[in-house]
C-alpha cells in the first residue's frame, strides 16, 4: 500500500510540543561559550543628515565591551540587490545620513544581552533632519531625493518606460479605471532574526540565522565580507516563521560575523519585537491602477495594469517583486488585450521583500477588483463574468498575455465547485432579503479565481538519501523547512520507494557543509523540486540496491524488487536487507532534479462577511475555497498550508496595515498598534478538494504554500464591498477597517 497521499501525522511535532524548538537565540554550542551581545543603536529620524556620533558615555557604561561606529568598518557599502543603481547602497552603520526610522547608526557589545540597550542609550547622535518621502507620487516626482549623488527616487522598473497605447479600449463598450492600494503589511513570524558567529583557527566562521535559505545566506555574506563562500558554514536551526522575509541573509548577520571577527570572540544578536516590526523587510506597498474593458455581454476585452511600488529605503527584492505581479496580471482570464508596466521607488521606509505570494498576491487582488468593478458596471452577477472569461481547459499549456505559461488548470471547475460548495444561490436569495428588510447588518458575497507561479526561478534542487547498516536512513535536502513539516513529507517520500518506515527516515537539512548546493524554501517551490528531489535519489538507490544485490544473489537485476527495506527475487523469498547491502559498501545516491519550468496551481474562493452598516465592522462568517495544487502527499500538510494562507489572506482584507505619518515614523511598530489577527478573528474554513496534476514532475505536485492567501484576500475584500454595494459602494481600499466602510458607506450617501 502506497503511502503517499495519507494523513500522516507530522513527526515534528512531539519535539516541539514537548521540548520547544531550538532556535538561533537558544543556542548552547560550546563555540559560543562566553560571546558577547549586540545591540544596535538605531534612528529615531526617517530622514536626515549625522553631524556627529559621540559613544564614549557608552564605553564607560557596565559590561561594555566594545561600541564601533561605521568609520570602524573597513567593508564596502552593501548592494542589497543586485539590480538596483549602484548609488542605493546602504552602509553596515550609517555614517552621513540616515533613510529610514530604525537604521542603525552604532553597534554595542556588552558581555550580558540587558546590559546593551542602557549602553545604547548613551550613545549620542546629532542629526540635521531633511523632508521625508512616504508617498509614492511624491517620491516618484524627486523632489526630495534619496540618495542624491543617483539623482532620481526611482530603483528599477519593468515596461517601465512604455507608453500606454491611447486606442487600446477603442473597442470596448464599457471602460472602468479605478486606483487601488495593495497596502504594505509585516511579515510578523513569531521568532524574530536572530543571528551568532564564532570565527575558528582554521579561518572559517561558523554562522548560525534564522533563514529560509542557508547556502544562499552563506554566498550573500561571503559576498559581503569579501570572502570566500568556503569560509563560512552557515547552519540554520529552527525557524520560527519565515513568510518570505527571511529569505537569504540580512545585512545584520554580516555585521554580526564581522564584529565577531574585529574583536576576536563570538557574537550574538536577536532583535526586539519593535525592532523587527522597523527593520525586517516588508511587504506588498504596491499603488495600482487598473483599467478594464469589455461588452455588456460580459466578454472582457481588455485590461491595463500600472504599478507603482515601494522599495523603501534601501532596493531588495522587493523591487524586483513587480516583476511577478506583470507576469501574472492577467489571472486566470483569456483577455485578448493586456499591457501593464511597473515603476519601484525609494522611500524613507522600512525596505520591502517578499511576503506570502511574493508579487502574486498583487496581482490577483488587482484583476479580481477589476472583475468586481466591471461587472458592477454591466449589471451582471460577478461570479457568472469570472466564469465566461476564464481560459478554457482545452487549451492548456496556455501562454498568457502576461507572458507566462500556464501548464493545466480546471478554472471554471474550480469555480463551479466553490459556488456549490458555499451554496451561492441561497446566499445571493438571503442577501437580498437583508437588503429589501433595510437590516443593520448586511450580508456580502465576495467571489474570487486565481493562479499563482510556484517554484519560479528555481527549478531545480539538490538531496541525497542513504541507507545505514542499522537500517536507518538520511535524507540530504538543499530545501529549508520553518514550519512546512518537511521531516514528514521527505520521509514518506522516501519511505514510498524504501518501504522503510518514516520513524527509521531522518531528514538533515540547514547546514551548508553538509548540504553545500540548495535553493532553499520560498516560492511553494518545496514539494514540486525538493521533495520530487528526494522522490528520485530514492527511486535511485532503489535500481543501485538491485544492480548490487542481483550480484550477490546470482539474479537478474530486472528480477527483483524492493518492498520493506529488502531486495527479493519477484515471487520467493531469497533477497537481502538494504540494510545488509549499506553493511559491505556505501548506500548513498546523490541527485538533482529539475523541473525546466514553474507550475500554475488555482483555485477559487467565496468569503461570506456580515457587515453593520452603522458601525462599518465586517466579520467574515464563512470562507469556501478550492485550492488545486495538484496531487496532494499528505492532506493533513496540504491542509496546514492552506489553513495558514487564507488566515493571512483575510487578516490583510480586514486588518493588516503598516502605516506611517507625515515624518516617517512607523505607527504600527508592537502588536499593540499592528492589526494581527487572533483565531477569534477568523471563521472555520470549508476547503473543498481538487487535484489537477502537472507534467512537470513525476508525482503531479504543485505549490500550495501560497494559494490561500492569494485567493482569500480579494474575496474578502470583495464581500466587504458587495455588503454594502447596494447603498453606492464601489470600492474600499485594504484593509477594510470598520472606520473606512464607514467612510466609504457616508461618501456613497451624499456626506463630504
Amino acid at each position: 500500500m502506497s503511502i503517499m497521499g495519507t494523513r500522516v501525522v507530522r513527526t515534528e511535532d512531539p519535539v516541539f510540543l514537548s521540548r520547544g524548538g531550538t532556535y538561533t537565540d537558544d543556542l548552547t554550542d560550546e563555540r559560543l561559550t562566553g560571546a558577547l551581545h549586540l545591540t544596535l543603536v538605531r534612528s529615531p529620524l526617517a530622514h536626515a543628515r549625522i553631524t556627529g556620533i559621540d559613544v564614549e558615555g557608552a564605553r564607560e557604561a557596565p559590561g561594555v565591551v566594545a561600541v564601533l561606529t561605521g568609520a570602524d568598518i573597513d567593508l564596502a557599502p552593501a548592494k542589497l540587490f543586485a539590480g538596483a543603481p549602484d548609488g542605493m547602497v546602504r552602509q553596515w552603520l550609517a555614517t552621513d545620513k540616515v533613510r529610514f526610522v530604525g537604521e542603525p547608526v552604532a553597534a554595542v557589545l556588552t558581555e550580558e544581552s540587558y546590559q546593551g540597550q542602557d549602553a545604547a542609550d548613551l550613545v549620542e547622535v546629532d542629526y540635521d533632519p531633511l523632508p521625508a518621502v512616504i508617498d509614492l507620487k511624491a517620491a516618484l516626482s524627486d523632489e526630495v531625493l534619496l540618495f542624491d549623488e543617483v539623482g532620481t527616487n526611482l530603483a528599477g522598473g519593468f515596461g517601465h518606460d512604455k507608453q500606454f497605447d491611447e486606442n487600446f479600449f477603442d473597442d470596448c463598450d464599457v471602460v472602468v479605471t479605478h486606483e487601488i492600494v495593495n497596502q504594505r503589511l509585516a511579515a510578523a513570524p513569531l521568532e524574530t532574526r536572530a543571528a551568532a558567529a564564532a570565527w575558528g583557527d582554521d579561518g572559517r566562521v561558523t554562522l548560525w540565522t534564522s533563514t529560509q535559505n542557508a547556502q544562499a545566506a552563506r554566498d550573500e555574506i561571503a559576498g559581503w565580507l569579501g570572502i570566500d563562500g568556503a569560509q563560512i558554514r552557515l547552519i540554520t536551526p529552527d525557524v520560527g516563521g519565515g513568510f518570505g522575509a527571511k529569505i537569504g541573509a540580512d545585512p545584520e548577520f554580516a555585521l554580526v560575523a564581522w564584529l565577531a571577527r574585529r574583536v576576536g570572540h563570538p557574537v550574538r544578536w536577536s532583535e526586539t519585537r519593535s525592532e523587527n516590526m522597523t527593520g525586517m523587510v516588508q511587504g506588498r506597498a504596491q499603488l495600482q491602477t487598473i483599467t478594464i474593458g469589455g461588452n455588456r455581454d460580459g466578454d472582457v476585452l481588455a485590461y491595463r495594469l500600472d504599478v507603482l511600488a515601494d522599495a523603501g529605503a534601501y532596493p531588495r527584492l522587493g523591487m524586483f517583486l513587480p516583476f511577478f505581479t506583470r507576469m501574472m496580471a492577467p489571472g486566470v482570464y483569456d483577455i485578448p488585450k493586456v499591457e501593464s508596466r511597473a515603476r519601484t521607488v525609494v522611500t524613507t521606509t522600512t525596505s520591502t521583500g517578499a511576503y506570502r505570494g511574493a508579487g502574486r498576491p498583487e496581482a490577483t487582488a488587482a484583476i479580481e477588483r477589476a472583475m468586481d468593478l466591471f461587472a458592477a458596471e454591466i449589471g451582471k452577477d460577478p461570479a457568472e463574468v469570472r466564469r465566461r472569461n476564464v481560459v478554457a481547459p482545452e487549451k492548456f499549456p496556455f501562454k498568457t498575455k502576461g507572458g507566462a505559461v500556464y501548464d493545466s488548470g480546471e478554472y471554471a471547475k474550480a469555480i463551479d465547485r466553490v459556488l456549490e460548495a458555499a451554496g451561492y444561490a441561497e446566499l445571493r436569495a438571503e442577501q437580498a432579503t437583508r437588503r429589501e428588510r433595510g437590516d443593520t447588518v448586511q450580508l456580502g458575497i465576495g467571489v474570487s479565481a486565481y493562479v499563482e507561479i510556484t517554484g519560479g526561478g528555481a527549478f531545480s534542487e539538490d538531496a541525497s538519501v542513504e541507507v545505514h547498516s542499522d537500517g536507518t536512513v538520511t535524507v540530504l535536502t538543499g530545501t529549508s523547512p520553518h514550519g512546512q513539516g518537511h521531516a514528514t513529507a521527505w520521509a514518506m517520500l522516501a519511505s514510498e520507494h524504501l518501504g522503510i518506515p518514516i520513524e527509521k527516515i531522518t531528514v538533515k537539512h540547514g547546514d551548508t557543509d553538509l548540504i553545500p548546493r540548495g535553493a532553499g524554501t520560498m516560492g511553494s517551490r518545496s514539494l514540486q523540486t525538493g521533495g520530487v528531489a528526494v522522490y528520485q535519489a530514492a527511486g535511485e538507490l532503489v535500481e543501485l540496491a538491485k544492480q548490487r544485490a542481483a550480484d550477490l544473489l546470482e539474479a537478474n537485476a530486472d528480477d527483483l524488487e524492493v518492498a520493506d527495506g529488502r531486495v527479493a527475487v519477484k515471487g520467493t523469498d531469497t533477497g537481502v536487507t538494504l540494510a545488509q547491502l549499506a553493511e559491505r559498501e556505501q548506500l548513498k545516491v546523490d541527485t538533482v532534479f529539475d523541473s525546466g519550468a514553474p507550475t500554475f496551481p488555482f483555485g477559487a474562493h467565496v468569503a461570506v462577511v456580515e457587515v453593520d452598516v452603522e458601525s462599518g465592522k465586517a466579520v467574515v462568517d464563512r470562507i469556501v475555497t478550492v485550492d488545486d495544487a495538484g496531487p496532494v502527499l499528505n492532506p493533513l500538510l496540504a491542509e496546514g498550508q492552506r489553513h495558514g494562507g487564507i488566515a493571512q489572506g483575510i487578516s490583510q482584507a480586514l486588518l493588516e496595515e503598516v502605516v506611517y505619518d507625515a515624518d516617517g515614523n512607523p505607527l504600527t511598530a508592537t502588536f499593540a498598534d499592528y492589526g494581527f489577527p487572533s483565531a477569534a478573528e477568523l471563521p472555520s474554513f470549508t476547503l473543498v478538494d481538487m487535484a489537477t496534476p502537472t507534467t512537470l514532475n513525476p508525482i503531479g505536485a504543485k505549490g500550495i504554500g501560497e494559494a490561500g492567501t492569494i485567493g482569500a484576500t480579494p474575496a474578502v475584500q470583495s464581500a466587504v464591498v458587495d455588503a454594502v454595494s447596494h447603498l453606492g459602494v464601489r470600492h474600499i481600499d485594504m484593509p477594510t477597517t470598520p472606520l473606512r466602510v464607514w467612510e466609504a458607506i457616508q461618501v456613497a450617501g451624499g456626506a463630504t
